[in-house]
């Protein structure tokens, strides 16, 4: 019997029936169909009796009927990310990838975030919720110009702008607006953009991400080849230590496990910023945990195996 059927054997036998929910109805429902596509491959790739399932063409009781023994979560944004999944499958009690409910809920709500970040001394810009009949004039002498506008319950940048001007505020948040109903206003930080992925205990290399917008967003993510990721990021050995130290404890923060990604800004003075935590990290081949675990050392599918293996209950 070769290697490749004795490893998938053992790995059926060690997981079981894995179903890979991907899809839903977010505006990210585009990314999370090619993160779970991937994942999905991989999976099959690796010996693992894997099912893929769109969220949006059954909800949980098609979930359900497909009898996992673990769901390897793929789904981006709302009811995927947010705790609404996850809650729901702690009920059926079914195993699954990533953070639990609470820290779900926080990660994908940047403003309580924000909040319980600052409540341990860790270092976010200064932001202000833009409720009601804004008062813009305040918002601008309270974070300065530029600033950035961002819906509170969205990823992948969607909505997200920089404004230097107060038409452009006011612009920025009926675009946001489009997306969310609670809006923000975030203190620009000029410098380096910085990513930290996080694998169980393990702080995997940081990656560096330079655009020649200057803008690190939707189309630059994923569409874009003049984008490039930094491995090595240039940091000095201390400094990418202490950088990743601070996304650890930004992790943890929220209450994050399994894995996870925490994406920071580092200023002129070299002070780093914690701008949000991603609880399920984009899989696409783009994406950046992907390429952190490259330049440790972990292929694509080893990868994918280190995710299932960190699933509650297992």
């Amino acid at each position: 019997m070769s290697d490749t059927v004795t490893n998938g054997d053992a790995s059926r036998r060690r997981h079981g029936r894995v179903v890979v929910v991907y899809g839903g109805r977010s505006a990210e429902r585009e990314v999370s169909l090619l993160s779970g596509g991937a994942v999905l491959a991989s999976l099959v790739r690796s010996g693992v009796d894997a099912h893929g399932f769109d969220f949006a063409g059954g909800g949980l009781s098609g979930l359900e009927a497909l009898a996992p023994d673990r769901v390897f979560i793929a789904m981006h944004g709302r009811d995927g990310e947010d705790g609404s999944l996850q809650g729901a499958l702690e009920l059926l009690g079914i195993p699954y990838t990533g953070s639990g409910v609470l820290a779900s809920a926080l990660g994908m709500d940047k403003e309580r975030t924000k909040q319980l970040w600052r409540a341990h001394g860790l270092p976010t810009p200064e932001s202000v919720m833009l409720e009601g009949e804004p008062d813009w004039d305040a918002v601008i002498e309270a974070l300065g110009l530029p600033l950035i506008v961002k819906p509170v319950h969205e990823g992948s940048t969607i909505g997200i702008s920089i404004v230097e001007t107060r038409d452009a505020l006011i612009a920025a948040h009926a675009e946001a607006s489009r997306f969310d109903s609670a809006i923000m206003a975030e203190r620009f930080v000029q410098g380096e953009e910085y990513t930290v992925s996080l694998l169980g205990d393990e702080v995997l290399p940081a990656i560096r991400v330079e655009v020649p917008s200057g803008f690190y967003d939707y189309e630059a993510k994923y569409h874009s080849d003049t984008t490039r990721y930094l491995l090595p990021c240039g940091l000095e050995q201390e400094e990418e230590r202490m950088l990743g130290d601070v996304c650890r404890r930004a992790f943890e923060a929220i209450g994050g496990r399994g894995w996870g990604r925490v994406d920071v800004m580092r200023d002129a003075q070299g002070r780093f910023w914690l701008l949000e935590v991603n609880t399920v990290p984009g899989m696409t081949d783009h994406s950046l945990v992907p390429q952190a675990a490259a330049h440790a050392g972990l292929d694509f599918d080893a990868l994918v195996l280190r995710i299932l293996d960190t699933t509650t209950g297992s």
